[in-house]
């Protein structure tokens, strides 16, 4: 019966949250309140708070009520948006700061994804992105020589650099995207203002010109707390292949 309980109270406080009539860092009434308004013991409370803490619902802390969690903003990734335009659309102030615009001879790794020489010169951006002031994601962007040499003529703290590579004749035809969640670095708990080694998710960017060129090769490191992805797809492979792959599996 305890268990009944637990699931009623965990659909009916979702709900609540869903509708807004609990709003992201409003409390959620007490156990003790909880318990009353569903005549049951606090057992079933906490196992119900437990159910919508562990889907980031809520958030608990020692000594204060739960509280209602602020909402993630949702990027999709199947559509190329640049990150000013993605924020505007949620109704986010979009920001930037860059830390560095730099040439550079590619490694190994690179230029083999580049397709170019190792040694030849690219040109890599750092750039920090804010969504309302609050540091959100860390660009870690690389291009070739040819493209890239425009960054330097514009202050990249006040444009969408994809916007601006493609009104200098660099649009592009399509993007490749891989997401995996990594343990922030030194760099990304800096400026992101996370704890070292948190959980950070990853987005690995291809991008190819109209002449099917890659010119720009870029991780993106998002707090994962602030920023979730969705994914949709247009249609279905009978094997997956497309859209799942095992890491080390060939």
């Amino acid at each position: 019966m305890s268990e009944v309980v637990y699931q009623r109270i965990a659909d009916e406080l979702r709900e609540r949250i869903v509708r807004g009539e609990l709003a992201p860092g409003s409390d959620v009434p007490t156990e003790a309140e909880l318990a009353d308004t569903w005549h049951t013991s606090r057992g079933p409370v906490r196992n119900a708070l437990a159910v919508l803490r562990g889907e980031g619902l809520i958030e608990t802390g020692r000594g204060r009520p739960a509280r209602v969690a602020g909402r993630k903003s949702t990027q999709a990734v199947d559509a190329s948006i640049p990150f000013t335009r993605w924020a505007e659309s949620i109704g986010a102030r979009p920001g930037a700061v860059t830390q560095q615009v730099s040439r550079r001879r590619a490694g190994a790794e690179l230029a083999t994804a580049f397709g170019i020489d190792e040694g030849d010169q690219i040109v890599e951006v750092l750039r920090l992105r804010l969504l309302d002031g609050r540091p959100t994601m860390l660009e870690r962007l690389r291009y070739l020589s040819d493209v890239g040499q425009l960054l330097f003529d514009h202050d990249l703290d006040a444009v969408s650099i994809t916007e601006l590579l493609a009104e200098h004749g660099f649009p592009s035809s399509a993007v490749a995207h891989e997401i995996d969640a990594v343990a922030a670095d030194a760099l990304d708990s800096e400026l992101l203002e996370i704890a070292s080694g948190a959980p950070v998710l990853r987005l690995h960017r291809v991008s190819f010109d109209v002449d099917d060129r890659i010119y720009e090769v870029s991780d993106d490191h998002y707090r994962s707390d602030i920023v979730r992805f969705s994914v949709s797809s247009s249609g279905r492979s009978p094997s997956g292949e497309h859209y799942l792959r095992g890491l080390g599996v060939s």
